[in-house]
């Protein structure tokens, strides 16, 4: 199909083409990635102090509206829905 090209030859092929034809997209598709970089790591930082935060406010207020532990789901029943309800 490529007239026997290995795939390091493939690579650096498509790596050409790219720079070739992409050439002067590339510094703000670049610029892009670094803001989105940015973003992202202080989103994960945030994420992170917040993690923290909250399992400091269950530490120190004991069995209190946190609890520590997941809580297990409650089972139910169905009951007959009230015809003049509109949900």
């Amino acid at each position: 199909m490529f007239a026997g090209l290995n795939g390091w030859q493939l690579v650096i092929i498509i790596v050409l083409v790219v720079l070739l034809f992409a050439a002067p997209k590339l510094p703000s598709m670049a610029r892009n990635l670094g803001q989105s970089m940015r973003i992202f790591s202080s989103e994960v930082k945030q994420m992170r102090t917040e993690d923290k935060e909250r399992k400091a406010d269950v530490d120190t207020s004991g069995a209190g509206s946190h609890p520590a532990e997941p809580v297990e789901p409650v089972e139910g029943r169905v009951v007959d829905r009230d015809d003049r309800d509109v949900r």
